[in-house]
């Protein structure tokens, strides 16, 4: 079993940073990629921050210049910096990864639980 353990996450003034974390553990033989959406009351999730194929990272165009993503390969961590927080950012954070559970098994997708940010003077 595979579990995503978010953290990071509360509330905030906006101009303030904040930092989330999500540590992938248990049964996995390995990580593809691992990145971060949200989603807003009302609205779809939305990607945030994930590793593209070509070994790039895309980032939300709202978001660019003010979120940073990181990965700890060695403790599958995965860190979203995010500074200069403004009011729209409020959401529920997601961290995604891609995975492959054993080596005979395809790539799957697990997310975890979630970790409410808001920004909110």
């Amino acid at each position: 079993q595979v579990q995503l353990v978010e953290s990071g996450g509360g509330l905030v003034q906006p101009g303030g940073s904040l930092r989330l974390s999500c540590a992938v553990s248990g049964s996995i033989f390995s990580i593809n990629a691992m990145g971060w959406y949200r989603q807003a009351p009302g609205k779809q999730r939305e990607l945030v921050a994930f590793p593209t194929s070509g070994g790039s990272t895309n980032y939300a165009d709202s978001v660019k210049g003010r979120f940073t993503i990181s990965v700890d390969s060695a403790k599958n961590t995965v860190y979203l910096q995010m500074n200069d927080l403004k009011p729209e950012d409020t959401a529920v954070y997601y961290c995604k990864t891609v995975a492959r559970p054993s080596l005979y098994m395809s790539l799957r997708d697990y997310w975890g639980q979630g970790t409410q940010v808001t920004v909110s003077s």
